[in-house]
């Protein structure tokens, strides 16, 4: 049973469809890829899932929810994590008080409790064990202690993908997850991935250019084509098809006149 499903979903920009259409639900415990040439409406398809973008129309539902009239933050509550709505970052704070602040807001957004002395010093130690967890499964547990504002490039992704899974989301959505990343910081990411990926209660939705990491990761592809679903199926089977082989790779399918 699908948790999360968009139907008919389009934007237009003036009389541009960025998006035009889109009906497709996603099931818990899949990983599903989102490609296609850049300008497909990718980007702006999850733009449209997470509420950074309010849809022309159509409709967006989490566990039979609709959440088409909900602004990005009511649908992060509801469950959708999207990881770069997490990039407002404390500087001047340390990872792990990045991480246990982000903790702590799920956990009293949970249980619908106010702010309090009371409530954060009688949660402390578990709030922190919980972020120390967190930071070892993103690797930066040796970094606990250093300023936010000290860290390179892809310490500082990678403390955006611990934040999301602070918010323990039921949908978890990456956008080229390992852009400006090096290839000794890619890897990480990859493997957290793997491993969010084996939670079977979870669903991930991945954009991503790197065919490689398709391959690897995906138990399904959709296409996006200038703003319509134009494939869905197994990767070996979509990406060996016409559509893809043209739309996507740039690769013509007729054969050259003699």
């Amino acid at each position: 049973m699908s948790v999360l499903a968009t139907r008919d979903l389009t934007v237009r920009f003036g009389g541009h469809v960025a998006v035009n259409g889109v009906t497709c639900s996603f099931e818990p415990g899949t990983l599903t890829a989102i490609v296609g040439p850049n300008g497909a409406g990718k980007t702006t398809y999850f733009n449209l899932i997470s509420g950074q973008l309010r849809a022309s129309s159509g409709s967006v539902t989490l566990g039979g929810r609709d959440l088409s009239g909900d602004s990005a933050s009511q649908r992060t509550r509801a469950g959708l994590g999207r990881a770069f709505q997490l990039t407002n970052l404390f500087p001047r704070l340390s990872v792990l008080e990045n991480v246990r602040l982000a903790v702590q807001a799920t956990r009293d957004g949970r249980h619908r409790r106010g702010l309090n002395l009371w409530s954060i010093w009688s949660d402390h130690a578990a709030l922190t064990q919980r972020a120390d967890e967190i930071l070892d499964a993103v690797a930066m547990k040796a970094k606990e202690h250093e300023l936010v504002a000290s860290l390179p490039h892809g310490d500082q992704r990678k403390l955006e993908v611990a934040l999301l899974m602070a918010l323990e989301p039921q949908v978890y959505m990456f956008d080229e997850p390992t852009a400006g990343m090096n290839h000794a910081e890619a890897p990480v990411i990859l493997d957290l991935i793997r491993r969010l990926k084996a939670d079977k209660t979870k669903t991930i939705l991945l954009v991503e250019h790197k065919m490689d990491v398709v391959r690897e990761l995906a138990d399904r592809i959709i296409v996006l084509h200038n703003g319509a679903l134009v494939a869905d199926g197994e990767p070996a089977e979509v990406i060996a098809s016409p559509v893809v082989q043209e739309a996507y790779l740039g690769v013509s399918t007729q054969k050259e006149a003699a």
